[in-house]
């Protein structure tokens, strides 16, 4: 009996024990979410109350190309915005090149994989933010096989020793490499070392020739798609990349709060839709936003959208069409008064508007009679060739690590299954996705509105021509006559009377 008591008591004791740890959990948990709250809230409200308030569709002083990896943006960069901006004109250390200094005079063009954070750093009010989104699972598949090609550049290496000090003396001579690049200098590394780490496992095991008919499933050659996508480092950096981008989240902000409000909607997923929010807000108010799977609707939209204004901007008066221009002294003042480091005390003079800016320093779309026509056929020249050597070089990759070929067909092969989990992964991204659709859509058709009244008035100023035209001629043919007729009356009648005399 005694026994069967002690038994009994050790039992109540845990139960109770048990009863107490999960109340304490439940508390700290709802504390904890509580906490969360407070603080993704926080930073939302703040974020919104920043955000710019005067004419998004007129491109201002500064253009600020948020680039979201993979999804196209390099050749906007190389075949649009190197033709319509002069190098002179890039902020330093512009392209694909972290923690950049905006505070070059003249600086035009910023073109980054910084997130939207770096609009601290830049004069909201004279700055125009453009950016391009992807379908979330293409964009997925294709940050796998980039981290792949480039990481599988190094096996040319006996070991990955050998590889990493190469890459250190590289970068070691100021020159800026992918692994200098966000989100590359994170993923790059970690599917290196994965790489090297299967090619010694099938060197051990005496594994030389790896068969496998699905290229994202090929274990012995390639961490599988599958493990990819779950992996903390991707779920990190990959999953709702676009989301986080645009609201100013990655891990690479400037902002000193990012740190607690991605932790918070990391940890809880229904704060997730704060961020979103604030996402879909910052979208409203760009210039432009394309989209990478309606790639020659997007490339004609942004000629005509920016490419025009950029244009007009280097070789008209310097006016913004409907957006008065403000007078030298404002301009600067405005600049100087902005989120630029206190540091920055550069002259007001130093600043100078796109009327300022001489021939030399324009693109050299702006230094000919360009039109968005010409500029697109421009881009369509241009970027078949850097399609072709990115081809090649894709090609020369991936050859270190047949059979994962990645290719459209290979996609295919993937299951439904985890097509769905990389689409539940990033659901962030596939709301985001759909709005930017309809924005899309709205500019669009704001697009062909604005070729429509420009043709009518086109047509008007023909017209009115033509009728000019005809009445000038019908008026000076009538005065010829007339002065031809007074000419001959007068003639004659002298000769009448000299007939007399």
């Amino acid at each position: 009996m005694r026994q069967k008591g002690h038994i009994f008591d050790v039992f109540v004791i845990l139960v109770v024990l048990f009863s107490v740890s999960t109340i304490t959990n439940a508390t700290e948990s709802k504390d904890g979410f509580n906490q969360c709250e407070h603080i993704v809230k926080q930073w939302a409200s703040s974020s919104l109350d920043l955000e710019v308030k005067n004419d998004k569709h007129v491109l201002q002083n500064l253009l600020f190309f948020l680039h979201v990896p993979r999804t196209g943006g390099r050749t906007y960069f190389h075949c649009f915005l190197k033709k319509l901006y002069a190098s002179s004109l890039e902020c330093p250390r512009s392209y694909d090149k972290l923690r950049i200094d905006p505070r070059k005079p003249k600086c035009r063009l910023l073109v980054t994989h910084d997130d939207y954070s770096m609009m601290s750093k830049l004069p909201k009010d004279e700055t125009s933010v453009v950016t391009i989104l992807r379908n979330p699972i293409d964009r997925v598949f294709s940050a796998y096989e980039f981290s792949v090609e480039v990481a599988a550049r190094f096996l040319v290496h006996p070991n990955l020793t050998s590889a990493t000090k190469m890459s250190g003396r590289v970068r070691s001579k100021n020159t800026v490499s992918t692994l200098d690049i966000w989100p590359w200098k994170y993923l790059v590394p970690w599917m290196r070392e994965d790489l090297f780490a299967r090619r010694d496992a099938r060197k051990q095991n005496g594994h030389s020739v790896v068969t496998s008919t699905n290229p994202y499933d090929t274990k012995d050659m390639v961490m599988p798609l599958h493990e990819y996508i779950n992996n903390p480092i991707a779920q990190d950096i990959i999953h709702n990349g676009a989301t986080f981008q645009v609201a100013g989240l990655t891990n690479n902000s400037y902002l000193t709060e990012a740190h607690d409000v991605r932790h918070c909607v990391l940890k809880y997923q229904s704060l997730g839709d704060y961020v979103l929010e604030v996402a879909k807000k910052r979208l409203d108010n760009m210039l432009y936003v394309g989209l990478t799977d309606n790639h020659k609707e997007s490339a004609t939209m942004f000629a005509n959208v920016v490419g025009t204004q950029a244009i007009s901007q280097f070789t008209g008066s310097g006016s913004h069409g409907d957006h008065p221009a403000k007078n030298n002294s404002e301009q600067s003042s405005s600049l100087l008064e902005s989120d630029f480091d206190t540091t920055y005390h550069q002259s007001n003079s130093s600043y100078q508007k796109p009327n300022q800016i001489s021939s030399d320093e324009r693109g050299e779309a702006t230094k000919e009679n360009m039109t968005a026509g010409k500029l697109m056929n421009a881009y369509e020249s241009c970027i078949l060739n850097l399609r072709k050597s990115q081809s090649e070089r894709r090609v020369n990759s991936l050859k270190k690590i047949y059979p994962a070929n990645f290719t459209k067909e290979g996609r295919r092969q993937v299951s439904e299954a985890l097509l769905q989990e990389i689409s539940l992964l990033n659901h962030l991204d596939v709301e985001l996705y759909k709005y930017a659709q309809t924005i899309f859509a709205n500019q669009h058709k704001r697009m062909l509105q604005s070729k429509v009244v420009a043709n009518q008035l086109d047509t008007v100023f023909d017209n009115s021509y033509r009728t000019f035209s005809w009445e000038a001629i019908s008026v000076a043919v009538s005065v010829f006559f007339l002065v031809l007729f007074a000419v001959l009356f007068v003639t004659a009648k002298r000769r009448t009377s000299k007939l007399k005399l």
